[in-house]
C-alpha cells in the first residue's frame, strides 16, 4: 500500500541507487526535527528536537536494511522526586524497509517506490528503549510519604513516629494526672 511519502520531509530517505542492488550499500548522516509524541507520559524527546542519525542502508533481496543510531535529547520528571530529567539517549535501529508487492507481515514496514520512511524505524527504537521509571540520579531518594518534601535537599528530614494506633481508646483519659487533687482534702486538715 503505498502512503505517497514527501521525498522533502528529513526523516524520509531515497533509496533509488540501493532499490534491486543487492549488496549496495550507503551511508546516510542527517539531522531531522524530532515528530510529535516521541515518547512516553514520564519522559520523552521533545517535538521538533534535533535527532541526529549516523545509519547504513543496505540493499538486500527482501528490500532495504537499515542499521545504526539516533541521538535524541531526552526530557522528564524523575519518577521519585518529580524533579526536571534530560538526557541524550542513543538508541539502535535496525529495520528492514520491504520491496512493494512483497508478502509481509502487516506490522512490517514497506518502501513506497525508492523512498522510505525513517519515521515508525526511529519511534520504535526510541520509545521502546526509554525507562518507565526516569530517575534524576541514580541514588534518588525521592519525596517524604508524609509531607512530599524532596528528601534529596533534605537528607536529615524526618518526623515525629507515630503512636500505635492500638492505643488511640486510651488518649482520652487522665491515668494520673494530679494525684493530690483527686484524693481530697489531707487528714488534718
Amino acid at each position: 500500500m503505498s502512503t505517497h511519502l514527501d521525498a522533502r520531509d528529513p526523516l524520509v530517505v531515497n533509496t533509488h541507487e540501493l532499490v534491486r542492488r543487492a549488496g549496495a550499500t550507503r551511508p546516510f548522516h542527517g539531522t531531522a526535527p524530532a515528530p510529535a509524541d516521541l515518547g512516553i507520559e514520564v519522559i520523552g524527546v521533545p517535538e521538533g528536537a534535533p535527532l541526529r542519525l549516523d545509519l547504513d542502508l543496505e540493499s538486500v533481496v527482501e528490500g532495504v536494511l537499515v542499521v545504526g543510531t539516533v541521538r535524541a535529547p531526552l526530557v522528564g520528571e524523575c519518577s521519585r522526586c518529580l524533579e526536571p530529567v534530560s538526557d541524550e539517549g542513543v538508541h539502535r535501529i535496525t529495520e528492514l524497509y520491504n520491496y512493494p508487492g512483497r508478502e509481509a507481515d502487516e506490522d512490517e514496514l514497506f518502501l513506497d517506490d525508492e523512498l522510505l520512511d525513517l519515521e515508525p524505524a526511529v519511534r520504535a527504537a526510541i520509545v521502546l528503549d526509554l525507562p518507565f521509571s526516569p530517575l534524576c540520579r541514580p541514588d534518588c531518594r525521592g519525596l517524604c510519604p508524609r509531607c512530599g518534601l524532596n528528601l534529596n535537599e533534605h537528607p536529615e528530614h524526618e518526623h515525629a513516629d507515630d503512636p500505635d494506633p492500638r492505643w488511640s481508646g486510651l488518649s482520652g483519659l487522665d491515668l494520673g494526672g494530679d494525684r493530690a487533687a483527686d484524693e481530697g482534702p489531707a487528714a488534718g486538715d
